[in-house]
């Protein structure tokens, strides 16, 4: 009986499969090392950012610019120092966003909890996010709550407040903040709702622009309604009572 030889062609064919199959394994694997390098860069990269902005002559720029800057919009922010910018801004801005601000580490976990059993319980939740918090959301995250960016947030901001001062995190967040459309950081603030440097602001023009943070949109600093009005005289009063709670930053 005669053997008869493989040909080139079923050799060919019986080694294709497998060799298609290992090259795209292979494939698979190098593209997954990159996807793995590519997040692992993506989540690391605002820790880096953290500590390059110890430095007092960085000044950074918040999410939200950046978008303004790809969409063609532009914006206005004038960067100004600690201590050029009025107490009466740093109290009320204290007590209406973060009364807790020198007591804590970054969190108020107190408050977190709070909110935690308010959701699990089905009730309406309110805002326990912290100044740090807040700063962390601006430079380096996105507007809108979800699971995600909170879990992002609340690392972020610990790390913030452990590697910063608090009158370095204050002097950041006060300079990202956005107080209407393209105006960013309390001198464009101030100078477009009131004409005036962030150094020369009242208390009722820095309690105004304090209530004015959570929606800079509808809340308008220059313009108050009755209600923004009112909300400003009591956090006008409390950050008059403020005392104690400062301490961190002056003194």
């Amino acid at each position: 009986m005669d053997i008869v030889p493989e040909t080139r062609e079923d050799t060919i064919e019986g080694k294709a499969e497998p060799d298609a199959r290992d090259g795209w394994m292979t494939r698979l694997r190098k593209n997954w090392r990159r996807l793995c390098l590519a997040l692992l860069a993506f989540v690391a990269l605002p820790y880096v950012l953290i500590v390059l902005y110890t430095a007092e002559f960085v000044r950074p720029i918040s999410t939200l610019m950046l978008r303004d800057v790809v969409l063609l919009r532009g914006y206005d922010r004038q960067w100004v120092d600690f201590e050029d910018i009025s107490p009466n801004v740093v109290r009320a801005v204290m007590m209406s966003e973060d009364g807790q601000y020198c007591r804590h580490a970054g969190v108020d976990w107190g408050a977190m909890r709070e909110v935690v059993n308010e959701a699990l319980a089905g009730e309406q939740t309110r805002g326990a996010s912290t100044i740090p918090m807040q700063t962390a959301k601006n430079l380096f995250l996105w507007n809108g709550r979800s699971f995600v960016r909170k879990a992002m947030e609340v690392p972020l901001a610990v790390v913030a407040d452990f590697v910063w001062s608090k009158r370095r995190l204050m002097e950041i967040y006060l300079n990202v903040a956005e107080w209407g459309p393209g105006i960013y950081g309390i001198e464009a603030a101030a100078q477009y709702h009131f004409n005036v440097s962030a150094a020369k602001l009242s208390r009722r023009q820095a309690a105004l622009l304090a209530v004015s943070l959570p929606n800079p949109y509808t809340r308008n600093a220059g313009k108050p309604g009755p209600g923004l009005q009112s909300l400003a005289r009591l956090i006008d009063r409390r950050a008059g009572r403020s005392g104690d709670y400062i301490k961190c930053l002056y003194d």
